[in-house]
């Protein structure tokens, strides 16, 4: 049946179908057909807008939703109250500085903000001098050509393709998509690597411990892809993934033994090769600021950064 016959379906059943601003509902999985077809419709660039990345991540931020007329608009309410920009047809000047208005006037936020806005957003309101627009580096998104992270060819990649060989030369391995079958071994691996980063003394750590168990609990639900690597028949390393937009696969999760030498290399050159070959791009998120993560980003060679922006209003000031 249709997502819109059985949404109608639903109303004529008395059902609420999603909240109408400035009423918020927690993101949940029955939500996800109505808010996967919405973002589907933007086409968004940045790594926020899947499904699966608000709904795994909602717990951590305290995401809510709402629909005000023809646009979705996440709250962020895990400390303090700010969003994201709004989702849905342009222009969207009005509803980003409604928005705004609504979090200093009915949450009580002194200096309100709509975080990780896209340029496409920011090209909509530059003109309008009662916006301040501050780039956010920490949260730009690493976007790869596909060909580039399977091939890994010329001098650039040398590195790359040393570690691989290495790993190559020392473990006898085999790639498989991720199935029921290995589901347990990833959680099991990336509760282990949780142990060894010590994420009960981090709590970004730990939120993304909760956020790739929310993942791997509702693996089929949430309709994403997974790669994992195998050596003697144990779990190693394993990637999940799904389309950002008709160009773009995000990945959500890379988990890998550490003690193993070139693993972390090998399951994104493979699983890039086996599920996204005929996907021009891959987005491989953010690096929130870590410099080793973003050393590790880097180290690929992006074909560009995706950038994101905080969105203020001048009257609001710059503090």
């Amino acid at each position: 049946m249709p997502i819109l016959s059985a949404l109608t379906k639903l109303e004529g059943f008395g059902i609420s179908v999603h909240p109408e601003f400035p009423k918020f509902k927690p993101i949940q999985l029955e939500d996800r057909d109505f808010i996967r077809e919405t973002l589907w419709r933007y086409q968004p660039q940045t790594s926020e807008w899947t499904f699966t990345n608000l709904f795994i991540w909602r717990s951590h931020y305290g995401f809510q939703w709402s629909m005000y007329k023809d646009w979705l608009i996440v709250l962020c309410t895990a400390n303090g109250s700010y969003a994201f920009q709004p989702i849905g047809p342009s222009s969207r000047t009005e509803v980003a500085r409604m928005i705004l208005e609504w979090l200093r006037e009915e949450k009580g936020e002194q200096k309100p903000r709509i975080e990780r806005a896209d340029q496409r957003l920011v090209s909509e309101i530059k003109e309008e001098a009662d916006f301040l627009i501050e780039p956010t580096r920490e949260q730009f998104d690493y976007l790869y050509r596909t060909r580039d992270l399977i091939q890994l060819a010329g001098r650039k990649y040398h590195s790359k393709r040393n570690h691989i060989n290495k790993f190559l030369q020392s473990h006898s391995f085999a790639y498989d998509a991720l199935s029921d079958d290995y589901l347990k071994a990833c959680s099991e691996l990336a509760g282990t690597w949780c142990e060894l980063r010590r994420c009960e003394e981090d709590l970004n750590l730990l939120g993304e411990w909760e956020a790739v168990r929310e993942a791997l609990t509702r693996f089929h639900a949430l309709s994403i892809q997974g790669g994992v690597i195998l050596i003697q028949n144990k779990v190693e390393a394993f990637s999940l993934a799904e389309l950002l937009n008709e160009h773009t696969a995000v990945v959500h999760v890379e988990k890998a033994n550490p003690d193993i030498s070139g693993l972390y290399p090998m399951i994104n050159q493979r699983f890039c090769e086996k599920s996204w070959p005929n996907v021009p791009y891959i987005n491989r998120e953010q690096d929130l600021g870590e410099e080793g993560l973003r050393k590790a980003k880097l180290s690929y060679f992006p074909d560009h950064l995706v950038e994101k922006f905080r969105i203020r209003l001048a009257a609001d000031g710059n503090a």
